[in-house]
């Protein structure tokens, strides 16, 4: 959400600009004609953003589906249009179909806050969650009355019985400021709320300066309570998000500095672990709460126009299609209004695929620019119940009856429309007095809510399979049941809100596939059916997007420094302490850098082959850990000139060490620096950088990735250069010179 806390490395010291008015007109907006409802599977796709219709930027956004199958967004304060000038309490839009939104109004009116906030308080990054019998709102407050200085950053908390309000604060924050050890207060904003399957509730917070935290809530969600545990380390992430899929917890959090204008490298890793409190960890087993913290690429900026990708929400369309939906720059329009102003941060939508147990959007292609296969939003059987006649249902036993967009009854009520195949089946359901209710599928998988036994059951003749209700949780309060067939593959989920957290799941193997009608079913009492749907399960991603490989070796561009340096070899300023020596180039970092307009560093550069190629370099450098030695670096670098380049290296930012790929690019007569962050450094770290000449702009762009052996690669971002530039390749030792450590280069090497 912030910028980082120091200059230098990766914080451009362009951070989000807020105004110091308490934002928003109207609380309940416009009065607003409802959204046709549209199917999203007919060939019309949507386009990134998906905000456009009614904002041009919309920051820290989450979507959550209401009782009514609308779909509602939240965004951070700020302008919606460019020249508006008009602060918004968070911001709220409504969609029928995920890609068509309207503005319906903000959350919170002018001067309305909470009774700890400081006049003028801001409002960021909203959560929003079912919890109980109502909906909660956390929210960063952006300054209290306990600071005069103000950012003093706490987390605060409004109830609302809708999605769209009237929302009420509660009278103390869920997670009050606090004191930070090097001055001021932590950041303790960018929160993101989780319910796990034993009923306990779960806020994540924090971000660069305090890292992100993990407490338990109150069984209400208003109060932390117990002792916080650091889950992600500090100077390095923000932004968390929580999600549980298959027995695994998923920590989402984003990266690098959000609001770098054109330069802007935000994106989200993610780590996992067998429990809300972490460890997580990355792909490759690294701890997010170390030094050299690890972290798993899932969204980041692929060449196209959108940069800076990151803060992200979660959903799950009708057809089991989960997707992830966060912000990002235009990089030819980053500022809403005036250069170096706030920051334009459009909400984007885009699949987010599992493959091999890991999370990465569009398979891996990254953030989506062209148009694209829309979520699907209706299904050939979906029902929201607004006729009271049942023309599409048939009584199979009991009494059902509409009244107020909502199905009660009790006994057994069959579809008439026939499904097959891989199906997800889907109600929200409320047991009002009911002892059980649920879904039966094609007259004989039936899994159902047991609130007698306090169990989620799925059968199918003799083959049964169960899990526990949470202790405490209440039937009559509204859950989404979601029963997901694959073939002979049976999984159930009940969940508060569809987004990701689950009070129950349970899998079963069937007898066979599955075929005939969806049957609503209650006994012992009433139960209550809402938003009803079956739709054709959507075929999930096999087969990650391609990354850069190495092909042939172009020798004659490469050195391995086994004789000195070659011919190939041109300074910018030159550096005599830099040595060739054993087959290594040996190069002290220098107290230099070139960053912003000091342009004292030097920079060891040769030619690079034309069209598309892979160079890589092998450097060790010993940064230790923990300790403070900002900002130490070695690596290799793109370089047009010292206000124009790329630079890959292993650096040290405060107590974290990190594979940063920085960019400096001239904008508005000044340089703009930002970052994005590729990977965990080793002592010795592998670092590559994939050219490639867009054939339709001619652009170069330059991907980098970073290894621990060379031969399994995190690949992440991309920086581009405008077509009329040739830049060169080079390597760089600086950030400073104390304590001494020399980075050491085994080559340099060029292939296709």
């Amino acid at each position: 959400m912030r910028h980082h806390r120091h200059a230098g490395a990766l914080a451009a010291v362009l951070g989000l600009v807020l105004a110091a008015t308490a934002a928003a007109p109207a609380v309940a907006g416009p009065e607003v004609a409802p959204v046709t409802q549209r199917a999203a599977d007919t060939g019309g796709g949507y386009r990134n953003p998906v905000s456009a219709g009614f904002a041009d930027t919309f920051a820290d956004p989450v979507i959550v589906r209401g009782d009514d199958g609308y779909w509602y967004a939240y965004g951070t304060t700020d302008p919606l249009r460019e020249g508006e000038g008009t602060f918004h309490g968070v911001p709220t839009a409504r969609s029928a179909d995920l890609v068509h939104w309207a503005f319906v109004g903000d959350a919170f009116a002018p001067g309305q806050r909470p009774p700890y906030a400081a006049e003028g308080a801001a409002y960021w990054a909203p959560d929003v969650r079912r919890v109980g019998g109502r909906y909660v709102m956390y929210v960063t407050v952006t300054d209290t009355t306990v600071s005069p200085e103000g950012s003093d950053y706490a987390v605060g908390a409004a109830t609302a019985p809708t999605p769209t309000g009237p929302w009420t604060f509660a009278p103390e924050p869920v997670v009050s400021p606090r004191p930070g050890a090097g001055g001021g207060w932590l950041w303790t904003i960018d929160p993101a709320q989780f319910t796990d399957v034993d009923g306990r509730k779960y806020l994540y917070y924090g971000s660069y300066y305090g890292g992100i935290s993990v407490t338990e809530l109150s069984a209400d969600g208003l109060r932390a309570v117990g002792a916080p545990t650091p889950v992600a380390i500090d100077n390095k992430f923000e932004g968390s998000y929580v999600l549980r899929r298959d027995g695994w917890y998923y920590l989402f959090a984003s990266t690098a500095n959000c609001c770098a204008g054109p330069a802007t490298g935000y994106s989200v890793q993610v780590g996992r672990a067998r429990s809300p409190r972490g460890p997580f960890v990355d792909r490759d087993g690294l701890r997010l709460d170390a030094s050299r913290a690890g972290g798993t690429p899932v969204l980041t900026q692929n060449g196209n126009r959108w940069i800076g990708v990151g803060h992200n929400g979660f959903l799950t369309d009708l057809a089991g299609q989960d997707w992830i939906v966060y912000h990002g720059i235009d990089r030819a329009d980053p500022y809403l209004d005036e250069p170096f102003g706030i920051n334009e941060r459009p909400m984007l939508l885009d699949r987010l695929d599992w493959i091999d147990g890991w999370p990465t959007v569009n398979a891996g292609a990254g953030p989506s620019d062209g148009r694209r296969p829309a979520p699907v939003t209706t299904a050939r059987l979906d029902d929201r119940f607004a006729s009271a006649d049942l023309v599409g249902w048939r009584r199979t036993a009991g009494d059902w009856r509409v009244a107020g967009g909502r199905l009660t009854g009790t006994g057994a009520l069959t579809s008439r429309t026939p499904i097959g195949g891989d199906v997800r089946a889907e109600a929200d359901l409320r047991l009002a007095d009911a002892d059980a209710a649920g879904l039966t599928l094609g007259d004989r998988v039936s899994v159902r809510v047991d609130a007698a036994a306090g169990r989620l059951v799925a059968r199918d003749g003799a083959r049964s399979a169960s899990a526990p209700l949470p202790a405490g949780l209440a039937a009559a309060d509204r859950h989404n049941l979601a029963v997901e067939v694959r073939g002979r593959e049976l999984i159930a989920e009940l969940s508060p809100a569809r987004l990701g957290d689950q009070a129950a799941a349970l899998s079963l193997r069937l007898a066979r596939p599955v075929a005939g009608r969806l049957t609503l079913t209650a006994t012992g009492g009433d139960a209550e059916f809402d938003n009803v749907s079956a739709a054709r399960l959507a075929a999930p991603a096999r087969r990650a997007a391609p990354e850069p490989r190495a092909g042939a070796p172009l020798r004659r561009w490469s050195d391995e420094f086994d004789g000195g340096l070659d011919a190939g070899w041109r300074w910018v300023r030159q550096d005599p302490a830099a040595t060739v020596s054993g087959g290594a180039l040996r190069w002290p970092t220098q107290a230099a850098d070139l960053t912003g307009t000091g342009n004292t560093a030097g920079v060891l550069l040769r030619d690079a082959p034309n069209g598309d190629y892979l160079v890589e370099t092998k450097v060790t450098l010993d940064l230790g850990e923990e300790t403070v030695r900002n900002y130490q670096q070695a690596g290799l670098v793109a370089y047009v000139d010292d206000d124009r380049f790329a630079r890959l290296a292993q650096v040290a930012i405060w107590n974290t060490r990190q594979v940063e790929y920085g960019y400096e690019l001239p904008f508005a007569g000044q340089p703009v620096y930002g970052g994005t962050i590729v990977g965990a450094p080793a002592t010795t770290t592998w670092l590559r950088l994939a050219h490639r000449v867009d054939p339709v702009t001619g652009e170069h762009e330059f991907r980098a990735g970073s290894s621990h052996d060379g031969r399994r690669w995190t690949w992440g971002g991309v920086w581009t250069f405008p077509a009329d530039t040739t830049p060169r390749i080079g390597l760089v030792a600086h950030g400073g010179a104390q304590p001494p450590v020399t980075a050491e280069f085994d080559y340099l090497r060029f292939y296709r």
